[in-house]
């Protein structure tokens, strides 16, 4: 069965920054590209970014581009997304998600960033 759990989640300031992890399990992670997608009120589900099986390429959107980077560890089936310069527009719950430039169909049960001062 395939399990997607995401943590590091919180309540920052703007310009902070966090770092999301998703642990999986249930599939050959390390054979699959992964995205990092979230689901805000104001725009429903929305796709972040992507890395490729090995690493080697990642995309963002534009919304995200140059404050976000995405990594993962093969090692430990573990997927980051490294959070920067966060901004209120942030503020959604962050899902990952099997795919490549997708919003995917399984996702765990997310983590919440808020952006607030």
């Amino acid at each position: 069965e395939v399990q997607l759990v995401e943590s590091g989640g919180g309540l920052v300031q703007p310009g902070g920054s966090l770092r999301l992890s998703c642990t999986a399990s249930g599939f050959p992670f390390s054979s699959v590209a992964m995205s990092w997608v979230r689901r805000s009120p104001g725009r429903g589900l929305e796709w972040v970014s992507s890395i490729t099986f090995g690493g080697a390429s990642t995309r963002y959107s534009d919304a995200v581009e140059g404050r976000f980077t995405i990594s993962r560890d093969n090692a430990e089936n573990t997927l980051y997304l490294q959070m920067d310069d966060l901004k209120p527009e942030d503020t959604a719950v962050y899902y990952c998600t099997q795919g490549w430039i997708t919003t995917g169909t399984r996702r765990g049960q997310g983590t919440q960033v808020t952006v607030s001062s």
